[in-house]
């Protein structure tokens, strides 16, 4: 599993956020600005600067933020928003400024469970075997797999992107930057520095913010891209590179008791088994994802969802 990313086909990508963490409102600016469609340059023009009231690499580094988070899409020469972009932040979408839980987990989720363009959330998450780690050893093996690949990516640019990737994750109290102060991350406590300088650890545990609707979203894409059979086991689910245990940092404990939740979630369409030791979830019907979505905020706010 460490090692997943080597014989990938995935692309990798340490580029694109300008060295600028995600920022609290940037994915509503952004999907402000596209909501009809627009150029997929909008976010590079020299407009950009008055049209966001940020600087031009700010710019370009919430256009990156904001498909890497799968609320906006490219397609051609078109930016636009996803339906859950729309259903999550639209003017009367379930939570347009980014206030509840629950879009922070489906924001970490897509940045963390596929290395389209955030290879190094991904291979953090899913990649790593040891829970504490310091910035070379992330980088060192990081690098390997660029290596291994034979692809274009230096160690100057690694070294920036997990520096990104630490300022986006781990909350700092005290810090006078402006982008330490307001990291949209780090509100989920998944990575804290530990107790030597210059090392991170990852915190597991039940994540009682996480509601199981969202778990039982991303287990939906999680079982789409492992192949879509009819059964998933205990241990894909809590340990296979993309999985919501692996990209949520929960212990088995955590993930066996949300999956016999899934039945009542997902009204019968999931059903959890215990037989011969064999624990996995099967699945007895389809699931509406929109539907799960809808079940992850309060009834008045899912104006744009209905």
């Amino acid at each position: 599993m460490k090692h997943a990313l080597f014989d990938s086909a995935d692309s990798l990508q340490f580029a694109g956020h300008e060295t600028f963490p995600l920022r609290i409102l940037w994915l509503k600016k952004a999907y402000d600005a596209v909501q009809y469609g627009v150029p997929s340059g909008t976010f590079q023009e020299r407009s950009a600067i008055a049209r966001f009231g940020v600087g031009r690499n700010m710019a370009v580094a919430m256009r990156y933020w904001a498909l890497a988070s799968g609320f906006i899409e490219e397609s051609g020469k078109e930016l636009r928003p996803t339906p859950l972009g729309t259903a999550i932040l639209s003017d009367d979408g379930a939570d347009p400024y980014i206030e509840r839980p629950a879009t922070v987990w489906l924001t970490h989720w897509a940045m963390a469970s596929t290395p389209q363009y955030t290879t190094t959330t991904y291979y953090a998450f899913n990649g790593m075997a040891a829970n504490e780690f310091d910035h070379s050893t992330l980088v060192d093996e990081i690098f390997g797999i660029v290596e291994a690949r034979d692809r274009k990516a230096t160690v100057g640019t690694i070294k920036r992107d997990v520096e990104v990737f630490l300022r986006g994750y781990v909350r700092r109290d005290g810090a006078a930057s402006e982008d330490a102060a307001e990291p949209l991350l780090a509100e989920l406590g998944l990575i804290r520095e530990a107790r030597f300088g210059g090392w991170f650890e990852f915190v597991r545990g039940p994540k009682p913010s996480l509601s199981d609707p969202i778990f039982a979203y991303a287990l939906a894409e999680f079982w789409e891209r492992f192949g879509g059979g009819n059964t998933l086991t205990v241990e894909h689910i809590c340990y296979a590179p993309g999985s919501p245990g692996r990209v949520f940092k929960l212990d088995e404990d955590s993930v066996v008791t949300r999956l016999i939740a899934m039945e009542k979630v997902t009204d019968g369409a999931w059903i959890w088994t215990d037989t011969a030791g064999l624990r996995q979830i099967q699945r007895a019907g389809p699931v509406d994802r929109m539907a799960l979505i809808e079940k992850s905020y309060p009834a008045n706010a899912l104006k744009a969802v209905a």
